[in-house]
């Protein structure tokens, strides 16, 4: 893994439920809030929820050919920063959470965060100049994104679980790229600078693409969506 591939991961790496009334006879009529309906843990039969409608299957295919576009001019613009401006080229890493990020906000169904990691992928296959190894670069990034809903079973779709996967990436990543920054060789101060540069980078991303995914859910476009 060289020092290019060290910042794209491998390349170097909602239901809007609506709020339902609860009645019964001789009590009171009463509206659950925005929040606790949407983070609710969802029941049904486990493999239904695994079952991906086509509506979901194409903007999923949205999000990810959306997501290759970003990315594309962003792997090339992290490669050419790399050899003098390396601290630069890592605070673009959190790019790479953020068409998965908008997908499991937007969808809140089990793997479309992989999904869309892998169709964004293979978008930029011929122009990443890395071939098919950008697939899995950005299958890497997106397993981040899925991980802490795979810890609840896709049960339950609260914000703080997006940050979850954006703080634990935003440690490991310098780990894994530490010999490919060569991050032995500077200082202590550098060293945490660069840990805080990436992790800044992915909590930003993940917010973005939470505010992207409301906004677009305000617009009625998860809302319309089969689930």
């Amino acid at each position: 893994m060289n020092g290019a591939d060290a910042v794209n991961g491998a390349d170097a790496v909602s239901s809007n439920p609506y709020a339902e009334a609860s009645a019964a006879a001789g009590s009171e009529t009463h509206r659950e809030s925005g929040s606790e309906v949407q983070n609710r843990p969802r029941t049904g039969g486990g493999r239904s929820r695994f079952r991906i409608p086509t509506a979901i299957l194409l903007t999923c295919a949205a999000l990810g050919v959306a997501g290759g576009a970003l990315l594309a001019p962003a792997n090339w613009i992290s490669t050419i920063l790399f050899p003098g401006l390396p601290f630069v080229s890592v605070a673009l890493a959190g790019l790479w959470l953020l068409p998965s990020v908008i997908a499991l906000r937007l969808l809140r169904r089990p793997l479309v965060g992989l999904l869309v990691g892998l169709l964004a992928g293979l978008v930029i296959v011929p122009f990443s100049g890395y071939g098919f190894s950008s697939v899995a670069t950005n299958l890497w990034w997106a397993a981040f994104t899925e991980l802490p809903f795979l810890f609840v079973l896709w049960r339950y779709w609260g914000t703080w679980l997006h940050y979850l996967g954006a703080l634990i990436v935003g440690i490991v990543y310098p780990i894994l790229a530490w010999a490919s920054f060569d991050l032995g060789s500077f200082g202590l101060p550098l060293q945490i600078t660069f840990f805080a540069v990436t992790l800044g980078s992915c909590l930003g991303a993940t917010a973005l693409g939470i505010l992207i995914a409301d906004r677009l859910r305000k617009a009625g476009v998860g809302g319309r969506l089969p689930r």
